[in-house]
Order: C-alpha cells, then sequence, then structure tokens
C-alpha cells in the first residue's frame, strides 16, 4: 500500500493547481533542459533535416534509379530502395516530438538498412550495365553516413564511414562495366573523401552543441553560487548592523538608567520587534531566478552524487519566478536528504538503482520531484525516532511558507518525494 503525507501551506494559485492535476499544468513550454538543451535541439533538427533530406532524395532519384535498372526485378528495385528510403520519413516525424533515443535508434536501423541495400545491389544487378557510370547506392553514400552519425558516438560514425564506403565501392565493382584496379581506388577514394566532409561537419556541430550544454552547467552553478554568496553577505550585514543598532544600544541603555523607563521599554520592544521580523526572513528577502533556482537545486544534488539524472522543465512565465533564497536554502536540503536517504536504504543487491531530479518552474512557485526504482518501503512502519522523513524533509518543507512535501513509496516500487513552494501573491 502506498503511504503518502501531505503537509499544509498557503494555498498559492500554483500549489492548487499543482494539487488538482498531480504536478501537470496544462500547455507546457517544453525546455531546453539545463544539460541537454543544445545537444537536443540539434539532434532534432539534423534529424528532421536528414529525414526529409532522405525522402526527397528517393523521389528525385526514382526516374534515375528506374533507367539504370532496365532489366532488374521490381522486386530487387523495391527491396533496395526500401532499405536505403523507407525509415526516412519515419526519422523526420520522430525527430519533431520523441525522445533522443528513439531518433537515434532510428537512425541506428536507417544506417544499417543503406549498408544492406549495398549487400543486396550485386544480386540484383546480376548483369552489369552498359551506359552506367555508377551505382545509384554509391552517390547516395552521404545518407548513409550522416543517419550513422546521428546514431552513434565519433568513433562509431568513422568506422561506418570506411566500412560504407567499401560495401559501395565494392558493389559498384558489381554493377558497372569497364572496371581496374585505379577506377576501384578512385572510386573509393572519391566515396570516402565526400562523405567525410558532411561527416566531419555533423560531428563538428553536435560537438559544439556538447560545448554549448557543458559552458551552461557551469554558468549556472556560477550563478547560484554567487546567488547564494551575495545573499549570505547582505544577511550578514543586515545582522550586524541590526546587533550593532538596536541590541547592543538598547543594552547599553539599559546599563547606564539603572531604573525602569517608559523610553527604554519601547526601546526593547522595538528591538525585539526587529529580531523577530528578522528571524522571519520579512525584511528584503533575497531573490533567485529561475535559472539561479535550478542551478543552486542541481548542485544541491550533484554535490552528493553526480550520477543523479537532473533536468528542468518551464512552464509558461517561469521567467517571473523570484524564489527567496531562504526557500531555495530549504528546498535544497530536504531535497538533499531525500537523496541521502535514497543513497543509504534504496538499494536492491543486483540491481542498480535508477535516481532522477525533475525540476519544474513556472511563475508562481517551483515543484521538485526525487523518484528512485529502488526497495521502497512503507510509511506507517517507519519508526517515529527516525527523523529524517518527518523533520528534514516534511517538516522542513511544512515550516517554508507557500511549501509543501509529499513522500509516497511502496515495498518493490520504489519512492518518490516531492517538495512544492509557491508565492502567496
Amino acid at each position: 500500500m502506498i503511504a503518502s503525507s501531505m503537509l499544509d501551506a498557503p494555498r498559492s494559485a500554483l500549489f492548487e493547481r499543482l494539487r488538482a492535476h498531480g504536478g501537470r499544468v496544462e500547455a507546457p513550454v517544453r525546455e531546453p533542459t539545463l544539460g541537454v538543451a543544445a545537444s537536443d535541439r540539434i539532434q532534432r533538427r539534423m534529424g528532421l533535416v536528414i529525414g526529409i533530406g532522405g525522402t526527397l532524395a528517393a523521389v528525385v532519384e526514382l526516374p534515375e534509379i528506374l533507367s539504370e535498372s532496365i532489366g532488374v526485378s521490381i522486386g530487387w528495385i523495391a527491396l533496395t530502395m526500401l532499405l536505403t528510403f523507407g525509415l526516412c520519413p519515419v526519422l523526420a516525424v520522430v525527430s519533431v516530438r520523441m525522445r533522443s533515443q528513439v531518433i537515434a535508434a532510428v537512425a541506428a536501423a536507417a544506417a544499417t538498412g543503406f549498408l544492406l541495400a549495398s549487400v543486396v545491389a550485386p544480386f540484383a544487378y546480376r548483369v552489369p550495365a552498359e551506359d552506367m557510370a555508377s551505382l545509384w547506392l554509391y552517390r547516395l553514400l552521404v545518407l548513409g553516413v550522416l543517419m550513422a552519425v546521428l546514431a552513434w558516438p565519433p568513433r562509431y560514425a568513422v568506422a561506418y564511414l570506411i566500412l560504407g564506403s567499401t560495401v559501395v565501392t565494392i558493389a559498384n565493382v558489381f554493377v558497372v562495366q569497364r572496371v581496374s584496379t585505379w577506377t576501384v581506388v578512385g572510386d573509393f577514394s572519391r566515396a570516402m573523401g565526400l562523405a567525410a566532409l558532411f561527416l566531419w561537419c555533423a560531428i563538428y556541430a553536435r560537438a559544439a552543441a556538447a560545448r554549448v550544454d557543458r559552458e551552461s552547467a557551469l554558468e549556472s552553478r556560477r550563478a547560484a553560487a554567487v546567488a547564494g554568496a551575495a545573499a549570505r553577505d547582505r544577511e550578514r550585514a543586515r545582522f550586524a548592523a541590526l546587533i550593532h543598532d538596536a541590541v547592543l544600544s538598547t543594552l547599553l541603555d539599559a546599563s547606564r538608567a539603572g531604573t525602569e523607563s517608559p523610553v527604554l521599554r519601547r526601546q526593547a520592544e522595538r528591538t525585539l520587534g526587529q529580531l523577530d521580523e528578522a528571524r522571519g526572513g520579512d525584511i528584503e528577502p533575497d531573490l533567485l531566478d529561475a535559472q539561479s533556482a535550478i542551478g543552486f537545486l542541481r548542485v544541491a544534488v550533484h554535490e552528493l552524487n553526480e550520477g543523479i539524472d537532473f533536468s528542468a522543465r518551464r512552464w509558461p512565465g517561469f521567467d517571473d519566478l523570484r524564489l527567496p533564497v531562504a526557500a531555495a536554502s530549504a528546498i535544497a536540503a530536504a531535497l538533499a536528504e531525500a537523496v541521502r536517504n535514497s543513497l543509504r536504504h534504496a538499494g536492491v543487491p543486483g540491481q542498480v538503482v535508477r535516481r532522477a531530479v525533475t525540476v519544474t518552474v513556472s511563475a508562481g512557485g517551483i515543484r521538485v520531484v526525487f523518484r528512485d526504482d529502488g526497495v521502497g518501503f512503507e510509511m506507517g512502519r517507519v519508526s517515529p525516532d527516525r527523523l529524517g522523513i518527518s523533520v528534514s524533509i516534511l517538516g522542513r518543507m511544512r515550516q517554508l511558507s507557500g511549501g509543501a512535501g509529499f513522500v509516497e513509496s511502496a515495498l518493490g516500487d520504489g519512492t518518490t518525494v516531492t517538495l512544492v513552494w509557491g508565492s502567496d501573491g
């Protein structure tokens, strides 16, 4: 049985929507997600361009393919074209909406299909053509190489380039008449040289996107660190001024007066009021914007374990978020405690436990979800003296104005910890 805990909190608009929809809000604006945004965008755009380009190539090359395939069975023509172009429109479609893993899988299948088509070609074109200068597959090697760049790491894409150049050159030998050693060497060199140019451009584009991702992650960490340091410095200065101007002067007047006086009483009451306001954080709160808040939480997680997946989503108006540093610190501390609990207790013998943090930001608040697929537990059986959940997570979020915390877990089904903060305005 799934056990959950809910805490009372001020009912901001964001908080109400999160409780009503389980954290799902209409019309999301998808990330760019920190750490993967540029890589994800370049992969999607390359997949869309390559998919559309391959589909157009099939239409443009069809008359030439048919003229070169006189005497070849229509079944062989259909098979080679299906292996070469069949997945191109599929790649274009999945590149619009699907995850990067799906795009890579479709591209890998398309690249493999091109190699298979080149292997099949000599069986289809059994009689060398008299007027054919080169097999149509030889001219489309670039398509297969671009698919390989989209699907695999650079070293495998380079290996595909060498293998593909070899296979299409051999297929050309079987299909084209008047072949000599020099023509074979020339065909291989031309095929590999032209495809290598496109290979280098595609690899460079993906590497540049990866560099942008790394710099964005570093910049967000710097922004969070600078914001936190500035907030601490301002807080120290504010308390130093309060101690000097109010507390010390009150104590000094009290030591001099020797007897009770209305002026001293009013001064003491005013000082106590200032201390209460300072403790409540109502004086000039330091605020983090969406980027700094996400970076702040990312650092809190990755300081404990850099292998935990961290992603962020932004809803409409996320630029308007202003998260007090005190609230960010409370959320980060509760999140860190959830991560520590998972690292200590969620392990399953012989199984790799997956852990992930998802931060969702909107104009009025922030929602943080930590999930693992570990051993799980039953909330009702947690000992009262175990303070990690009741105090360090739920209790901390209860004390945070506008905050709430939820814990869901079941034996064998992992654990989900949800932390929500919403502004009152």
